[in-house]
């Protein structure tokens, strides 16, 4: 079985492999490439001559093991590896398919000696009693769909050509998604019904059992008007006064804030909240969505024409997120500032994403003002598609093709 390595990911767990006090738990949106990378950590244990006997993988979304779905069964599982000498290495994907999981991986980790690896399509792992028995004894990586330096990578590790113009292969990428299995499809139609698939695998086995939903076609034009609409700076009122008006239903706001809880902890989108860069406190009420996959969009939609302004948004948050970053949408004074990051080491950095500022004067001189309004000496970056690259006032300006295939932190 060939395995991409997604090496972003595997840097930042590697310094875990052999620790046998932290839970490694790996999240992240179904699809996005959670079993290859524990396959590939796999690999590379046993390129450092861990032996097969002292790893068990159990992928309980897989046949065999999905009629594994109580605490016994998978304790049953794991427990021969009791009487195997070392460090045990223990992975189980899509853990959340045993209800009350969070006891017999308690459980083997006192036990000492094993490693423990494990995987979830939905925040609900990390939530209840997980989250409280394990407290400082677990460490999360949360996974994204490919960004667009991964995806012509893998492109190249299939053998697939990437085209020398980086700026149409971006757009390529934009049109067919980051799903890496999307790439065994030639045709953009057959990658489009896959993306709709996992829309529909997400809601099967995230959603319907979890959230309970009664009213689902409620709930689907919910969940379709924000994947249409993702990008866009949006409250829970104005939500709801849209859905009423252009869809003629009504829905409690209690009940729309629920749907869309629902969709963030399935990671299908995320919430990105306003920053007010003044008082340095989160802005409440308004926010904005971005989608876990630009190809969750276009599996919606016929349209192929491609809205540069939220698509490359939603690249640029994906990204930042892939790298670590902490992302809000900022506020300085009446100006707004595409997003603030901020670094594990707590310090930020300042970016606009824009199409172009190629257009005219006028349009350079927006996107550069909320820059102006920021008096500190944190690093600032304009991204956009395919400009000239320009100097001015020391902020940094980049392409976004450029930018994310030389893997450039920010």
């Amino acid at each position: 079985m060939r395995l991409f390595p997604r090496e972003n990911y595997l840097k930042k767990i590697r310094g875990f492999y052999h620790d046998d006090g932290m839970i490694k738990v790996i999240t992240g949106v179904r699809r996005c490439g959670k079993s290859c990378l524990m396959r590939s950590i796999v690999r590379e244990l046993e390129g450092q001559g861990v032996s097969d006997e002292r790893i068990l993988f159990l992928d309980l979304d897989r046949y065999g093991y999905r009629s594994v779905r109580t605490p016994d069964q998978l304790e049953a599982l794991i427990e021969p590896m009791l009487d195997v000498e070392g460090t045990k290495y223990l992975f189980i994907d899509e853990i959340q398919n045993v209800k009350g999981f969070e006891e017999v991986i308690n459980e083997f980790r006192s036990e000492g000696g094993f490693s423990i690896f494990i995987t979830g399509s939905n925040s609900y792992l990390l939530s209840g009693e997980l989250a409280t028995k394990l407290t400082g004894r677990y460490v999360e990586l949360e996974m994204q769909t490919l960004d667009f330096g991964e995806y012509c990578e893998m492109k190249r590790f299939l053998g697939q050509q990437v085209s020398p113009n980086l700026a149409a292969e971006l757009d390529s990428y934009i049109l067919e998604g980051g799903f890496p299995k999307a790439l065994d499809y030639p045709d953009l139609a057959d990658k489009r019904a896959y993306a709709a698939a996992v829309i529909g695998e997400i809601f099967e086995k995230d959603i319907r059992g979890r959230a309970r939903i009664r009213n689902v076609s409620a709930f689907n034009l919910v969940r379709d008007y924000i994947i249409n609409n993702f990008g866009a700076t949006v409250s829970l009122a104005n939500i709801q006064e849209d859905l009423e008006r252009k869809q003629g239903i009504k829905i409690k706001l209690e009940t729309l804030n629920r749907y869309l809880q629902v969709l963030e902890d399935a990671k299908v989108i995320s919430k990105c909240a306003r920053f007010d860069l003044k008082s340095r406190k989160s802005l409440q009420g308004e926010q904005k969505y971005y989608l876990a996959d630009l190809g969750f969009y276009f599996a919606l939609n016929t349209d192929n024409r491609i809205s540069y302004g939220p698509v490359l948004e939603n690249i640029v948050y994906r990204y930042a997120r892939a790298l670590g970053y902490k992302v809000s949408v900022g506020r300085v004074g009446k100006f707004e500032c595409d997003f603030i990051l901020r670094g594990s080491d707590l310090n930020y950095a300042y970016v606009q994403v824009a199409m172009t500022i190629m257009a005219d004067r006028a349009t350079e001189d927006r996107e550069y003002r909320p820059f102006e309004q920021i008096k500190d000496n944190y690093p600032k970056y304009l991204l956009t598609r395919s400009d000239p690259i320009q100097r001015r006032d020391g902020i940094i300006h980049e392409n976004i093709p450029e930018f994310m295939a030389g893997r450039k932190m920010f």
